[in-house]
């Protein structure tokens, strides 16, 4: 399976996202629009980036009922996005309703994955706030084959899950891991991180990275030493 790197476009506007894609000229990128970028400016960011030529990973994280959730997505298929994803936390039928408006909607080639546990909580942090007696592992696992069996194509983990899921999941079954850093960088508000070597060896199948790439001095350059060491 090709791996590749996602750069979170964590910006505040589609001014700010169109600026810093024009230092990469016309190399064409797989990246991430999230919340803060998506709520702030609407689909038409999706329509822009697209335009591009640029693969789309729409991190929204959906989790409602499954009739909502299927509503949503069915809406969402005209945008053909590449990666979506929504809450394992929603169960069972509100995952297989999610793939369901996606496919329904006429976007079967979109992934559709589950968030599992967020890179930024502790697995005390599941316990105390959470009440997940299992182990932090368990509980991505968990979620993970919720997923599987819901027909999802994917699940987001941190890099340190990426192996068991896959050895109970299977090698197609993608492994979206956020949390990336390079060996200089600063943690920030992230718990689980690991750098994009060990994502690799891991068997991450996409990494994640915002700020080491979106916050340096030459985006690009670092670009390229992340998805050097990631591909290698």
């Amino acid at each position: 399976m090709k791996k590749d790197v996602i750069i979170a476009l964590d910006f505040p506007t589609l001014e700010d996202t169109l600026d810093f894609l024009d230092k990469f000229d016309d190399e064409k990128l797989f990246v991430k629009v999230g919340m803060e970028l998506y709520l702030q400016n609407g689909p038409v960011v999706l329509e822009k980036i697209k335009e591009l030529g640029h693969k789309v990973f729409l991190d929204l994280k959906l989790h409602d009922i499954p009739n909502t959730v299927y509503g949503a997505t069915k809406g969402l298929a005209k945008f053909k996005v590449d990666i979506l994803t929504v809450h394992g936390a929603g169960g069972y039928e509100m995952l297989a309703a999610a793939k369901k408006g996606m496919v329904e909607g006429g976007s079967p080639n979109t992934n559709v994955i589950a968030i599992t546990q967020l890179t930024s909580t502790s697995e005390e942090a599941m316990k105390e706030e959470q009440l997940v007696a299992a182990s932090l592992e368990e509980s991505v696992i968990n979620y993970a084959k919720l997923a599987k069996k819901a027909g999802l194509d994917g699940v987001v983990s941190s890099v340190w899950e990426a192996r068991i899921i896959r050895e109970n999941c299977g090698e197609d079954f993608l492994k979206v891991t956020p949390g990336i850093r390079l060996e200089t960088d600063e943690v920030g508000d992230q718990k689980r991180v690991a750098t994009p070597t060990v994502a690799a060896s891991e068997g991450s199948t996409h990494i994640v990275v915002g700020r080491s790439i979106t916050k340096a001095k030459n985006p690009r350059e670092v670009y390229n030493i992340i998805k050097e060491q990631f591909t290698k």
